[in-house]
């Protein structure tokens, strides 16, 4: 393939040199655009970072390309005597194409990730890998494949692969740091999905409605899994904003579908990879209808006003799982059905000390309820998020948090103790400081942070206390959008790991007899946001 590219090449540039003599060539010559032509765009992001950790999956087969909890399904454990160090890498290109001929009311994006641990294969087939000597590996993973029109002004209709961001905001017209800190910040759903949604931005107003297909399966059966959303924001005042959401997810599947032979759905074996509660019917027919409805505000979210910066969100998740059998999965477990109610709230709070953005304290507090029973009185009262359905379904990664929650420095390894906010159903109380300076306005930015996280029910043969994190970083910008970074953190593991047998530890500690080694991770990343 190498060969034939360079002989095409080899083609046209033989072409242009001969082009040089034919008469008139001149004139064509002349109408060549001064300015670049803006239909087509091209932006991309790369990182590429050096890891190392005492933090490693024990099945060989997913040779260290891990997604969900630590401890969970994904075999990821700690180690006192082993770590692991490796080089990473990752671009995630965007095109997108915006023809005048339709006076830029239908655009054309396309996103793309290629990602691969230095060193891992060569001459292959599949995602997440090519960075093996001799490389030529077949990777090339579609992110979105949308189309957005524009019947009207403020109206757009995207269609395809695109974006499911649980935030007001347009994902292809807002900074992401801003989608993370409002709405309910990607901790129900932040992944990407095919569909169709509407949107109407005014300029002190936004309102959202979608349908999403999960997941199809068989084309001639109802056996799918469908979301609906509808989600809208008013500007109240110069600095409050308001706003409301519905979602509803109408699973008929029985866990057919999803991530390789994980499968997806409240019965999958996603759950435990995930960290996320596991509706224990067994190997039967079951179906959910799971519906959400919350509330969120922000003040001053771009921090630009003033010192403060203020948001929030509480969320409610109701419904009905079904069996669709009288099984009886144990003696006093009849699961077929069982009523759905959780909530969760949140709130940040961020105070500007100084000239920069980067001045900053900021106090992150969550609470999530929990189950503290399982599925013995027909009722789950814990959370349910998008990572019932996806790998992952929801990324809550702006806490400020590494280890013990998630963050957004990563390529192909993403676990840290709670992925999702549910916590295994457990429920969760957690508090995360941050202090960030820039050292060098604008150039120079050192920060640090504390995390404390609690579940709010206590594992069998453990406690509450799941443990405290310290991290920190300093970071350099070599210009707009270009850094280098250097990030470590440590968590200190609490007794809610305290596990006094296997048989309970298996959902908790991944399967070991009591509380597993703490956590510990240093890198060192360069990114470039390029366009």
């Amino acid at each position: 393939m190498k060969k034939f590219g360079a002989f095409i090449i080899l083609l046209l540039i033989s072409s242009h040199l001969m082009s040089q003599n034919i008469p008139g060539n001149q004139y064509f010559t002349k109408e060549i655009p001064e300015k670049a032509n803006r239909e087509f765009q091209f932006i991309a992001y790369y990182i590429n970072q050096g890891v190392t950790s005492n933090m490693y999956p024990e099945n060989d087969f997913l040779k260290g390309q891990i997604v969900g909890r630590l401890f969970g399904g994904n075999t990821s454990k700690t180690s006192n005597t082993k770590t692991s160090a490796y080089v990473e890498q990752r671009l995630i290109p965007f095109f997108i194409y915006q023809p005048s001929l339709f006076n830029g009311k239908a655009i054309l994006r396309a996103s793309f990730e290629l990602d691969w641990t230095w060193g891992d294969a060569a001459y292959g087939v599949g995602g997440n890998f090519g960075g093996g000597f001799s490389a030529d590996q077949v990777n090339l993973q579609t992110q979105n494949l949308e189309l957005e029109l524009i019947p009207a002004k403020t109206w757009a209709i995207n269609l395809g692969l695109q974006r499911i961001f649980d935030t007001p905001y347009n994902p292809y017209r807002t900074v992401f740091d801003k989608m993370s800190n409002t709405g309910y910040r990607l901790a129900y759903f932040g992944t990407d999905g095919t569909g169709i949604s509407v949107r109407k931005d005014n300029d002190f107003s936004r309102i959202k409605a979608g349908f999403y297909k999960l997941y199809e399966n068989y084309v001639h059966l109802n056996d799918d899994v469908s979301l609906m959303e509808l989600t809208g924001e008013k500007d109240i005042t110069k600095n409050w904003k308001l706003g409301a959401s519905l979602y509803y997810v109408r699973d008929r599947a029985s866990g057919a579908g999803g991530v390789s032979i994980l499968g997806q759905g409240l019965n999958s074996l996603m759950a435990s990879h995930n960290g996320v509660y596991k509706f224990a019917y067994g190997d039967v027919p079951n179906r959910a209808d799971v519906g959400w409805a919350g509330m969120f505000f922000s003040r001053n979210a771009d921090h630009w006003v003033d010192p403060w910066q203020l948001s929030g969100f509480f969320n409610m998740n109701f419904g009905k799982a079904d069996t669709l059998s009288n099984q009886k999965v144990s003696k006093t477990d009849f699961t077929r059905a069982t009523n759905i109610f959780g909530y969760a709230g949140n709130l940040r709070a961020s105070y500007r000390y100084g000239q920069t953005l980067n001045d900053n304290l900021t106090l992150d507090v969550t609470y999530t309820s929990g189950d503290a029973n399982g599925l013995a009185d027909k009722k789950y009262s814990g959370v349910i998020t998008g990572n019932q359905w996806g790998a992952p379904g929801a990324i809550f990664i702006s806490s400020g948090s590494y280890l013990l929650m998630p963050h957004g420095n990563v390529v192909n390894r993403f676990t840290p103790t709670i992925p999702d906010i549910s916590n295994m159903g457990y429920g969760l109380t957690a508090a995360v400081l941050t202090a960030s300076k820039g050292f060098i306005p604008n150039k120079v930015i050192g920060k640090v942070g504390i995390a404390n996280a609690f579940g709010n029910v206590a594992p069998k043969g453990g406690r509450h206390y799941m443990g405290t994190e310290l991290n920190s970083s300093l970071s350099y910008n070599f210009g707009p959008f270009m850094s280098l970074e250097v990030h470590g953190a440590y968590l200190k593991l609490g007794d809610f790991y305290d596990s006094k047998q296997a048989s309970y530890g298996s959902a908790v500690n991944g399967g070991i007899d009591g509380r597993p080694v703490s956590p510990w991770t240093a890198f060192a990343v360069f990114k470039w946001l390029m366009f």
